[in-house]
């Protein structure tokens, strides 16, 4: 029986909010040493920055920085939505509704972003 509850729980559109905000916060960790290092190299050796900033021009840095500013974003909004799940008295609906907005506003930055490129 509980195989299936384990199962089931993870077809859950929450389940999947969960792996996000987890994911998120473990990529945007793994960034921070690289973060750390660059602002090193701005206060240690100067050169060393110019070059390494020169090498941020490349497509695929700028599709990096993308999906840094994405975790950044899932991993806000997860917290968010944890706390208002948490502190808040909603009502199944109201998180329903909720939920829907992000959704919509996610949806709205993405096609702002992609006319922006």
């Amino acid at each position: 029986m509980k195989a299936a509850q384990g199962i089931t729980s993870r077809a859950h559109p929450l389940w999947l909010a969960y792996i996000l905000h987890r994911l998120s916060g473990l990529g945007l960790a793994l960034f921070l040493p690289l973060h750390f290092w660059v602002l090193a190299l701005a206060m240690t050796d100067p050169g060393r920055l110019n070059g390494f900033l020169a090498l941020t021009d490349t497509g695929m840095v700028k599709l990096a920085e993308f999906g840094l500013v994405f975790l950044l974003a899932v991993h806000m909004f997860g917290g968010l939505r944890l706390m208002a799940l948490e502190w808040l008295p909603w009502t199944p609906p109201q998180k329903m509704l909720a939920a829907m907005a992000t959704a919509a506003s996610f949806l709205i930055a993405c096609l702002f972003f992609l006319k922006a490129i």
